[in-house]
């Protein structure tokens, strides 16, 4: 099954099936979303008691995902990008107070999604093998999408930009309010699966349905770059 038929909700079971890509690499961006030292940072569990380490093996799969598929296949889309000439961005969560208090109220409120990250503290930055490169651009957000957050939209729309694919975590917080935010200002956009990651596979691929085809296009690595391989 292809990515035209692939990851349909309910909404469009019947749909057609979209057209090939026909993007140019100076109309393209890659966008990598909140891939940050946070999000793989992990403690000793023998440390833990047994609630922390109930927890730590219910995220046990997010970290194997992320360090065996998806940051390896960004890495290589950041590459492919690149060479192609299509800009690479990178947006993270950071804010610019020590005590957090200009973050969105979304970042503030209790639980898992209570976001304490200073812009200049380790926790807050890229990870090592996603790196910028030269002048590439890093816009640093206090909200889940990177446009509501950020000057993004003026930098896209400066470069030129229509077209955006979009890497990060997670699939079902920062990626997809910012597909989503993408799609109201007509960008674009195609949603890379296997560079994508959730805190477990359920939300994934739910989030993932839920967002094809109206807001996005769905593809894995492979499948975009065989659209955007020269004739």
């Amino acid at each position: 099954m292809s990515w035209k038929t692939r990851n349909r909700s309910f909404y469009y079971q019947d749909a057609p099936e979209p057209e090939d890509l026909d993007w140019k690499p100076a109309e393209t961006a890659f966008l990598v979303i909140d891939v940050q030292n946070t999000y793989l940072a992990r403690p000793d569990r023998a440390g833990l008691d047994p609630a922390g380490q109930a927890a730590y093996d219910a995220w046990t799969p997010f970290h194997e995902r992320m360090n065996g598929i998806v940051i390896p296949r960004i890495r290589d889309m950041l590459a492919f990008a690149r060479a192609r000439g299509i800009e690479c961005l990178f947006a993270r969560i950071a804010c610019q107070t020590g005590d957090g208090r200009d973050r969105s109220l979304s970042q503030k409120l209790p639980g898992w999604n209570n976001l304490l990250l200073p812009k200049d503290e380790h926790a807050s930055q890229l990870v090592p093998q996603l790196q910028p490169q030269g002048d590439e651009i890093v816009v640093t957000k206090t909200t889940d999408s990177a446009l509501t957050g950020t000057n993004l939209r003026l930098i896209l729309h400066n470069l030129g930009i229509r077209n955006v694919i979009c890497a990060g975590i997670f699939t079902d917080q920062c990626v997809a309010s910012t597909v989503r935010s993408l799609a109201d200002e007509s960008f674009r956009v195609v949603v890379l699966e296997d560079c994508c990651a959730a805190g477990n596979d359920a939300l994934h691929q739910q989030e993932l349905a839920i967002i094809n085809m109206i807001y996005c296009h769905v593809m894995n690595a492979a499948e975009l770059k065989a659209q955007l391989a020269p004739a």
